[in-house]
Parts: C-alpha cells; structure tokens; sequence
C-alpha cells in the first residue's frame, strides 16, 4: 500500500459554513438597506466594515458573528431581530415542502 501525504487546508471551492442561512441573511439585508435608500457603501461606513466585506455578506460568501449583525442592525436603525425575522422568512421560503405522513 501506497503512503498519502498529508494535506492540510479545505479543498478547493468547499465552505466551512451552512450557506442557505448566509445567503438568506444577506438577501434581508440587501432589502432592508435598499428599502431604507442606503448605498452598500454607506451601510458598510456605518457598520464600521470594509465595502467589500458587506458584500460578501449580501451575497451569502460570508457568515457575520454576532458582533456584525447587530453591529449591521444598528446602522439600518432596526433591531437584529427584525433581521432574523426576515431571514428566517426567506429560509421559510426556499425549504422544501413538508411531507404528509
């Protein structure tokens, strides 16, 4: 038998993170922040994040800690409830139907 050297690291294009929940989150902040007129930029600066980690955020690529989200929630000036709420209504949608048994 053949030795496999060790590799270390994740394989290429895998994630460490569910990303449905990520991407859900994002969509809602993406509403929430165009609903309010407010420029990604804007929200980012507000926040205290980079612009381009606020996208990784909208586009699900990222997956905020706490911190952030209230962090994000403040700056919408909403509750970070009010953001898993409509998260958690976006999940509601794309899960599939429940099955009669």
């Amino acid at each position: 038998m053949q030795k496999r050297s060790i590799q270390r690291g994740q394989l290429t294009g895998t994630t460490t993170y569910e990303a449905e929940p990520a991407i859900a989150f994002g969509a809602s902040v993406r509403e929430e922040r165009t609903s309010q007129g407010i420029a990604q930029e804007t929200l980012a600066h507000l926040s205290g994040i980079e612009r381009s980690h606020m996208g990784k955020i909208e586009r699900g690529e990222h997956v905020p800690t706490l911190p952030l989200i209230l962090k994000i929630a403040r700056a919408l000036k909403c509750s970070s409830a009010h953001l898993m709420a409509l998260t958690e209504a976006k999940l509601a949608e794309t899960a599939p139907p429940k099955s009669a048994d």
